[in-house]
């Protein structure tokens, strides 16, 4: 694996910063899309060995994260030090970044709130990148008493327990 074309390259990173887009906006659909063929993990949940794809990607940031009266998160998901592989023969990518999730809102001053890393794999078909799988993984954990339904301190989420069965 190499840098890849500039091609490619951009458009992985826009699926990246997509991502982090459609979090801080509250766009659940659009996190669905961005899964529709993909997983995401996390190290804190017990569905990080399988993950979760498509419309379940969507339900359970619906039902874990705070919506707040401006229609969004009020976050910040900044990815950082954004290290990418390209294997342009085999249509396959990685790709390594950190992470930090700012927020404020009425009870929580501007501040960082989660920190980690994501490590990620793409795939391109029929000519489109596409993420073909996201582990989250988190290194550092603040206030998140006006992000997340649940304590992720714990550890363990439990999706079906937070959504229901998929």
């Amino acid at each position: 694996m190499g840098a890849g074309t500039w091609e490619s390259h951009h458009a992985i990173s826009a699926l990246m910063f997509r991502y982090a887009e459609c979090v801080d906006q509250a766009d659940f659909d659009g996190l669905s899309q961005l899964f529709a063929n993909g997983t995401i993990r996390s190290t804190s949940a017990e569905e990080s060995e399988k993950g979760m794809r498509a419309e379940a990607v969507g339900r359970f940031y619906a039902a874990t994260n705070r919506v707040h009266e401006d229609g969004t998160l009020r976050t910040r998901h900044l990815a950082t030090n954004v290290q990418i592989e390209i294997d342009e023969a085999t249509d396959s990518a990685t790709a390594r970044s950190y992470y930090v999730v700012l927020q404020a809102t009425e009870k929580l001053p501007f501040q960082a709130i989660v920190g980690g890393r994501y490590e990620d794999r793409f795939e391109r078909v029929q000519g489109q990148w596409q993420f073909a799988d996201r582990m989250v993984l988190v290194d550092q954990i603040g206030d998140m008493s006006e992000h997340l339904s649940f304590d992720l301190s714990l550890g363990n989420v439990h999706f079906d327990e937070l959504v229901g069965k998929s």
